[in-house]
Order: structure tokens, then C-alpha cells, then sequence
């Protein structure tokens, strides 16, 4: 699979080594983490000046000082596209995702604007789509 670039984000990820299995494992994204740090990030997925698995824990600690996450506050999501070189690759990405046991929420397909795309639902609660819109490939 060969991710092309990503708008920037951070996924909050409550288990960040299963988290890590999707994004770094099956997507093959460059993610590093620092010395003893659990938060993997890259400033290298080109169109994105940032993209992280940030530790639930992490975010608590960061947004409420406590390590977890208050039970009466939503576990923050987010949505995110990775997008690759042409309609045909993501069909293969689909079929890698689901060889290396990424459940689906559907294949590729193409939607009424013209976007391919194929989309599951990551551990996090996060919509991955793997895309390929033509608009974005234009010179």
C-alpha cells in the first residue's frame, strides 16, 4: 500500500499498541516515537505537517492533568482519509487491510462525486477511508 498524503490529526487511541498495528503496521506509516514516549507521530506523511497516535492517557493528562479520561466526557474521534495513487490501489489496500484481519465497513467503491474509497472503523472508533479522489491527482 502506498499512502501519498494526509491532512493532518492526532488519533486519540485508548490501546495504542493494538492503534499501532493499524496505522504503522498495516498502512505502513513512518511513526516514531521518542526515546521511552508511548505517542507515535511523523512530520514525514507527505501533505500533513503532522500526523500522531496520541495515548488516551496522554490526552486526559494533557487536557484534564489525570491520566484517565473523565467517564462522563466522550472519548474524543475523528475521521481521517489516506489517500493513494489510483481507484485500483484501493481496491488493494482494502484487500490487504482485510488480509491482515481489518474488519471492513465496505470496499472500494466509487461515490457520486467521484471519489473511490473503501472505509473501516479502527479500534479508536475512528472512520479510516483509504481514497482516491482524481481531483487531488490533477496537475
Amino acid at each position: 500500500m502506498n499512502v501519498q498524503f494526509v491532512a493532518g490529526i492526532a488519533v486519540v487511541a485508548a490501546d495504542p499498541p493494538r492503534s499501532r498495528e493499524l496505522y504503522v503496521d498495516a498502512l505502513g506509516l513512518p511513526l516514531e516515537a521518542g526515546a521511552g514516549e508511548e505517542y507515535f507521530h511523523s512530520e514525514h506523511v507527505d501533505g500533513t505537517r503532522h500526523f500522531g497516535v496520541w495515548p488516551l492517557a496522554q490526552a486526559a493528562e494533557a487536557c484534564f492533568g489525570k491520566d484517565e479520561w473523565p467517564a462522563e466526557i466522550t472519548v474524543p474521534q475523528a475521521s481521517i482519509e489516506f489517500e493513494v495513487e489510483d481507484a485500483a490501489a484501493v481496491a488493494a489496500a482494502a484487500a490487504e487491510l482485510e488480509e491482515r484481519g481489518f474488519r471492513l465497513l465496505h470496499g472500494a467503491r466509487e461515490e457520486p462525486w467521484g471519489q473511490t474509497v473503501a472505509r473501516l472503523l479502527s479500534v479508536e472508533g475512528l472512520i479510516v477511508g483509504i481514497s482516491y479522489a482524481p481531483w487531488f491527482h490533477t496537475a
